[in-house]
């Protein structure tokens, strides 16, 4: 039996590895040394960009020919805030209770160390695969992504790399193992909105220009209406204003200046750009209003500043993909997943552009959290999930 095959054990090892965002913390070297004995080849390419810090990857392939089923998943976690609160220490793995301590517990170390152990069990129940698998794994996802998903999978395809399927290992599951299944993910867009004044005396306001009034009205617009009432597979798009800002210490001087930020998440009635060209007739009308301003014609003076990479919305429609996907989470649960498209972004909205991907882990409850924790239960449930998706995708062919 491969040492690799037990879950808690895999997991134990990557916690204890301090892989925050952006270090690796030795985590892609503790897996390397899980899989290389189950017979990869590993590759583990440095990205850069300027601006941001230098990221290690790890490609790892098991198998030269069809079908090929990809998992893809991040060792980075997010800090561990204040160490002193949590119970037991976040980088000890400590188990008590029946439950495993620490970061990147269920987010998503946890996803990796069942996938690693779901595989070894495969290999030793059957030899190996009649086909290829292969690990997509980042240490970016909990940062700026620039240097990890988007990148490797450019960097393996230029290599000749192509994946007929893929499951991403976030923790989809709201409150027990086998409630829920990723299909798609709705898109994401992000920008600020900036108001020019006139900076004046509060007495005397007929001498300024209160940007704050203009910002006002235009948030109004962002807000109402709703942009729709959803759609059979998506929740309806939402905007959120996350942030306003004056920067203004007095009170008793109209500001320069005012700005907003904001965050839509949008469904598929949308694209990235059709959303945008919304925002900006929205805007442009409000902007043409005297509501809260009163004596003043000219229009509100504002701009408006895109980040500068949206998250497109996606959809997964391979039938197969998620019939086998439903059927190895049923078999070992007794419950049917939810198909959903809930919540916010991940990897898999890079992985949709290469092939079918969907999304199942762990449950999230206590992702980015104080005493982030899993189940022991959990972590053999979702290896044998995983060992059970192996069996029926390499049984039925691609």
């Amino acid at each position: 039996m491969h040492a690799a095959s037990d879950p808690v054990a895999n997991l134990q090892t990557l916690i204890r590895c301090p892989s925050v965002t952006p270090a690796e913390g030795g985590a892609l070297a503790a897996l390397e040394a899980m899989l290389k004995p189950l017979g990869f080849a590993i590759e583990r390419p440095v990205f850069s960009q300027d601006g941001t810090p230098d990221i290690e990857n790890l490609y790892a392939r098991l198998g030269k020919q069809g079908p090929h089923l990809a998992f893809a998943g991040h060792t980075d976690v997010v800090p561990v805030g204040d160490e002193n609160a949590w119970s037991h220490p976040p980088f000890a793995a400590e188990i008590a209770g029946e439950e495993m301590f620490g970061r990147g517990a269920v987010d998503m170390k946890g996803g990796i160390a069942c996938f690693v152990a779901a595989i070894a069990r495969f290999l030793d129940q059957r030899g190996g695969p009649p086909g290829s698998i292969s690990l997509i794994i980042t240490g970016d996802e909990e940062g700026p992504a620039l240097n990890g998903t988007v990148k490797l999978l450019d960097w393996a395809a230029a290599k000749g790399e192509t994946w007929d399927a893929c499951v991403v290992g976030e923790p989809t599951n709201p409150g027990r193992l086998g409630d829920m299944i990723k299909i798609g993910r709705r898109g994401s867009l992000s920008g600020r909105v900036r108001v020019a004044g006139t900076q004046g005396h509060a007495a005397y306001p007929h001498l300024a220009d209160n940007p704050v009034r203009g910002l006002l009205m235009l948030s109004e617009a962002l807000l109402y209406p709703a942009f729709d009432d959803g759609t059979r597979d998506f929740q309806p798009t939402n905007l959120e204003i996350t942030s306003i800002d004056v920067g203004n210490p007095a009170t008793n001087v109209i500001p320069a200046a005012a700005s907003l930020a904001f965050n839509v998440r949008f469904n598929d009635r949308w694209t990235a750009e059709s959303l945008q060209a919304e925002i900006h007739n929205r805007l442009d009308r409000a902007a043409r209003r005297r509501k809260l301003r009163p004596g003043r014609r000219e229009p509100v003076r504002f701009e408006i500043e895109w980040n500068e990479r949206p998250s497109h919305v996606f959809l997964t429609r391979d039938v197969r993909l998620i019939k086998l996907m439903s059927e190895a989470v049923e078999d070992v649960t007794g419950r049917r997943p939810e198909l959903s498209t809930s919540g916010g972004t991940s990897d898999a909205r890079f992985i949709k552009d290469y092939c079918p991907v969907v999304e199942f882990g762990l449950v999230g409850q206590t992702m980015h959290m104080v005493d982030e924790r899993v189940a022991l239960a959990d972590l053999e449930g979702l290896t044998r999930i995983y060992e059970r998706l192996l069996a029926r995708w390499f049984e039925k062919g691609a």
